[in-house]
């Protein structure tokens, strides 16, 4: 048995295997093509943290830029022993590179450790590629993913074209791949799921810390940073995504991540937080009282968006579906709202214009995975529902909210609200995967009833 690679904490037999399945899918006589990510410039000479391409990532657990996965799968014929092959090409070791910028891999410990047939180097892949691309019926790339990618394939393509008088054919059929890795990639392997579990664990600690160390005075970024320290010290180096720390009114801005503001007393402190490991993310939200006491108000619109949250968590179980469980929660937070006075008018009528929207304006949840919003199809009809039916192995958000913003431009007429609701929003998110009896609520160490809160925020103020 090959070891479990250092980076993705995965042993090398499920990439071999993922590999192997990829295969399955491809026609004799075809060839696949899959980039790494580049480095990518943040200033001058300095540059982003490095993130792998994910479909890259899935079938390799290579984490180096530029390199590109060659799949092989040969026609079946009398001569050919049909089997496929799995390449790399990759950087080449190189010590002074490797003194400024770090080490290489290389090709023989690529071949070596993570199980390619082959490994070159990539200032041979130009004259190669014209070879194996030669005589192939089908070329399968994701081919709305990498721009310059792309136009690299064309471009081999073209001088594969140009060789015809020598006897060389191009593919005669380009394939986007997008969507069958894509359905791979949604339901996660026994592996994968304990990688989550541990980051679901780690950014529950966060959100745990945040809420300790939170306390009116501080500023969004002082309570980031808290996070970030706790993603690091567990081993997530890196948080999945950029950090929503989102006080008072700023939590009725979605995508709020500025994370300048102060924290004010009496206010609401909403965070989306989610750390990263093993390229694999965690996507959880809580929403808490600066000052450790949920006003009245507040209590009664954060009741009401956990009761929703809580009853879409229920009812995830194999051959449901986003369509039904936003039924339920459009019905419940409307007669919630209404019963608060925030909405107004016939109730029936309400559940029936799904009222609850002019306040709960995102989606209920996402596929979650090597992304945060995670690739697999959805099967969205034309009235925009979710119809896809959830299988064990899959890993989802639930995340439910609602949002009444100080101004009413902020939203379509919030102006004949009570002004006490004025400047609440309240979102709360967890991470839940379907098993085969039900499913399985992977943020299981993040408090999140008033009772945990407030327990928790009154303790580390004594």
């Amino acid at each position: 048995m090959l070891d479990k690679l250092a980076n993705t904490g995965l042993p090398v037999e499920e990439f071999i295997a993922r590999r192997e399945k990829f295969f399955d899918l491809m026609l004799e006589d075809s060839i696949a093509l899959f980039p790494a990510a580049k480095e990518v410039t943040r200033s001058n000479d300095t540059e982003y943290a490095f993130c792998q391409n994910k479909n890259f990532y899935y079938l390799t657990g290579f984490n180096e830029p530029d390199a590109v996965l060659v799949l092989i799968k040969p026609a079946k014929n009398g001569t050919d022993n049909n089997n496929c092959q799995a390449l790399l090409f990759c950087l080449a070791k190189d010590p002074l590179q490797e003194v400024w910028h770090g080490r290489r891999i290389g090709q023989e410990k690529a071949q070596q450790d993570y199980g390619f047939d082959t490994a070159f180097s990539l200032d041979e892949i130009d004259a190669l590629m014209l070879q194996y691309l030669n005589k192939k019926q089908q070329l399968l790339f994701c081919q709305g993913e990498n721009k310059d990618f792309n136009e690299q394939i064309y471009d081999w393509l073209d001088k594969v074209r140009n060789s015809g008088k020598q006897g060389q054919k191009a593919p005669s059929a380009l394939v986007d791949c997008s969507s069958l890795i894509a359905e791979m990639r949604l339901i996660k392997s026994e592996s994968e799921l304990a990688i989550m579990c541990e980051v679901n664990h780690i950014s529950g600690l966060a959100h745990t810390r945040a809420m300790e160390k939170t306390k009116p005075t501080l500023f969004e970024y002082q309570i980031e940073a808290e996070l970030l320290h706790e993603f690091a010290r567990h081993g997530a180096r890196h948080p999945a995504y950029a950090s929503i720390v989102a006080g008072g009114d700023n939590a009725n801005i979605l995508h709020y991540t500025n994370n300048n503001d102060p924290l004010e007393n009496g206010e609401l402190l909403l965070i989306d937080a989610g750390g990263e490991l093993a390229g694999y993310a965690a996507d959880i939200t809580r929403t808490f009282p600066i000052n450790g006491k949920f006003s009245q108000e507040q209590a009664a619109i954060y009741q009401l968006v956990l009761d929703a949250q809580n009853l879409a968590i229920e009812a995830v179980k194999p051959k449901a579906t986003f369509a039904q469980l936003n039924i339920q929660v459009n019905e419940f937070l409307t007669r919630g709202l209404h019963k608060l006075g925030i909405l107004t008018g016939n109730l029936d009528q309400l559940i029936n214009d799904k009222a609850c929207k002019k306040y709960f304006i995102h989606g209920l949840g996402h596929w979650l995975g090597l992304d945060v919003h995670d690739v697999g199809d959805y099967q969205v009809n034309e009235d925009r529902q979710q119809l896809r039916e959830f299988e064990p192995g899959m890993v989802m958000t639930i995340e439910p909210g609602l949002y009444i913003p100080i101004l009413a431009q902020d939203v379509e007429d919030v102006s004949g609200i009570d002004k006490k609701w004025r400047g609440i929003g309240v979102r709360i998110e967890d991470n839940v995967l379907v098993t085969d009896q039900g499913h399985e609520n992977l943020t299981k160490n993040a408090p999140k009833s008033i009772k945990e809160i407030e327990a928790l925020m009154l303790k580390k103020n004594n």
